[in-house]
C-alpha cells in the first residue's frame, strides 16, 4: 500500500528529522561530558598521591586526611561547575565512571547519538547491582530496546532482567531500601508546591486508597469539587489536623516565616510577599497569614528599601534576632548548590573570628556542617560582598557566587539633623526674598 505525503507534510517531517538530529547531538555532548569528568577524576586520583591536596593538609589540626580533602574538593568544584548539589555531582561522577569501565556499549551508543542520556542513566541505574560477570550480557540484552523505548518502559524491562541476574533476593533488597524512605517538597508556579513521599509500595498504595475512599465518600450532588481536588483536600486535612496512632499531633503547625511589604499588608499595593523556603505568594494570602494565622511569623518590610522593621541586629554577640535575620535572609546553606535549610545550618563567620572577623550581618552566613568543613578543612575560601553576596573561591582558583534568598536589608542608621548655626545678634536679619 502506497501512502502519499503532500509537500507540507514532507516539510514537517524534515523538521522532525532535524529535531531527532539535535537529540543525537545532545547525546553526544553528554557522552563527551562523561569522558571529561572521568578523565578529571583519574587525573585527580593520580596527582593526589604525589601532591598535597591543599594547604589544610599540612595542618596537624586538620580533621580530614589528604584523601578525603582531595575527594571533597573535587566533588564540590564539579558541583559548582555543573550548578548542581554535591550529591548530584557524586552521582554524575559515578555514572561517568560506569560508562568508562562497566558499560562500554552504552558509552559507544551514546557517542553515536543512538540513545538518550536519560536512557543511559536508566541502564546504569539498574546495572549498579548486577554482578560484574553478568553486566555485559545485561547491557547487550537491553541496548537494542534503549534506542526505541521511553525511559519508563526501558526501566520496566531492565528491572525484570535485573531481577533474574541479581545475586540478592528481592526481600533482602527491600529491607535495605526501606532505610531510604523520605518526604520532600518541590516548589511549583503560581503559589503552589508538590509534596513527595517515598516509602514501601504497600504503605504508599494503602495511603492513596484511603485518600481516594475518603474523597469518594464526600462526593454528592451538592459537592462542586472534582475527585482529584477532593483527594488533595483530604490529604491536606489528614496531614495538618490528623491524629497519629498515639492520639497526638492534632493541630500541630510548623513555624513558617512570611515577609510582607507594608503597603501590601495595608491593601495599598499588590506587590507579592515572600514565603520562606518557597518564594513569592499572592497578596491576599500574605494578608491572611500576617493577620494572625497560627505559626506564621510576619516580617514587615519597607516598600522601597526592603528594610526590616521588626528585627534588631546591632549587638556585639550573636543574639537570637540577628541569627533569625541571617536565617531569613539566606533560607538555605550559602555554599553554591546546597539546599540545606538555614535553620539546620551553622551560623558561620565568613571571615573567621580568630582572623579578626566581626560578629555582624555582613560577616555571618548560614553554612551547613558539611560545607563548613569544606571552608575550614580544604582549599575553599569565602568572602562577603555588598548586598549579602558571598563569593567562594575554589582550590583551583575559580570563583562562584551565591546571592541571599531574600533581600531584607538592615535598617540604615538614623540621621540626626545638624543644629542650625548660631545667630549673631549684631548682624541684621536677611530680608525676605519677596
Amino acid at each position: 500500500m502506497t501512502i502519499l505525503v503532500n509537500a507540507r507534510q514532507e516539510a514537517l517531517g524534515e523538521r522532525f528529522d532535524a529535531i531527532k538530529e539535535a537529540e543525537r547531538d545532545i547525546a553526544r555532548a553528554f557522552a563527551r561530558r562523561a569522558e571529561l569528568i572521568d578523565e578529571a577524576r583519574r587525573f585527580r586520583e593520580e596527582t593526589a598521591a604525589m601532591t598535597v591536596a591543599s594547604a589544610a593538609c599540612a595542618s596537624s589540626l586538620s580533621r580530614w586526611n589528604e584523601s578525603m580533602i582531595a575527594e571533597r574538593e573535587f566533588v564540590s568544584e564539579l558541583a559548582c561547575t555543573l550548578l548542581v548539589p554535591q550529591r548530584t555531582a557524586e552521582t554524575v561522577i559515578a555514572e561517568s565512571r560506569a560508562l568508562a569501565d562497566d558499560l562500554p556499549g552504552t558509552r559507544a551508543a551514546l557517542h553515536r547519538g543512538e540513545i538518550s542520556y536519560r536512557n543511559a542513566q536508566t541502564l546504569m541505574g539498574q546495572a549498579w547491582s548486577v554482578p560484574a560477570d553478568a553486566k555485559a550480557a545485561f547491557e547487550a540484552a537491553l541496548l537494542p530496546s534503549a534506542a526505541n523505548l521511553t525511559a519508563s518502559k526501558l526501566k520496566t524491562k531492565a528491572r525484570m532482567l535485573r531481577e533474574r541476574l541479581h545475586p540478592e533476593t528481592i526481600a533482602a533488597r527491600h529491607d535495605t531500601s526501606i532505610t531510604d524512605r523520605k518526604v520532600s517538597v518541590e516548589p511549583e508556579a503560581d503559589g503552589m508546591a508538590s509534596l513527595y513521599w517515598y516509602d514501601t509500595a504497600e504503605q504508599v498504595d494503602a495511603a492513596y486508597r484511603r485518600i481516594t475512599t475518603t474523597a469518594l465518600s464526600l462526593q454528592g450532588p451538592e459537592e462542586p469539587r472534582t475527585l482529584t481536588q477532593l483527594r488533595a483536600d483530604v490529604l491536606k486535612d489528614l496531614l495538618i489536623d490528623g491524629v497519629t496512632p498515639a492520639g497526638l499531633a492534632k493541630g500541630i503547625r510548623a513555624t513558617v516565616n512570611v515577609t510582607v511589604p507594608v503597603l501590601t499588608l495595608m491593601g495599598l499595593s499588590d506587590e507579592p510577599a515572600h514565603l520562606a523556603g518557597y518564594g513569592p505568594i499572592d497578596p491576599e494570602t500574605a494578608r491572611r497569614l500576617a493577620a494572625g494565622a497560627p505559626s506564621f511569623t510576619r516580617l514587615l518590610t519597607h516598600p522601597e528599601t526592603g528594610v526590616v522593621l521588626s528585627v534588631g541586629r546591632d549587638r556585639y554577640k550573636v543574639p537570637k534576632d540577628l541569627k533569625r535575620y541571617v536565617q531569613l535572609r539566606d533560607e538555605t546553606c550559602r555554599f553554591p548548590g546546597c539546599n540545606r535549610p538555614a535553620h539546620e545550618c551553622d551560623l558561620d563567620h565568613t571571615l573567621d573570628w580568630q582572623f579578626q572577623g566581626c560578629t555582624e550581618h555582613e560577616n555571618l552566613a548560614s553554612v551547613c556542617a558539611g560545607d563548613h568543613g569544606l571552608k575550614s578543612e580544604t582549599g575553599w575560601t569565602a568572602k562577603q560582598l555588598p548586598g549579602g553576596i558571598i563569593e567562594w573561591t575554589s582550590p583551583t582558583g575559580r570563583h562562584f557566587r551565591t546571592e541571599p534568598a531574600v533581600d531584607i536589608r538592615p535598617s540604615p542608621p538614623r540621621r540626626v539633623p545638624a543644629p542650625p548655626p548660631p545667630v549673631d545678634p549684631a548682624e541684621p536679619a536677611e530680608p525676605p526674598p519677596f
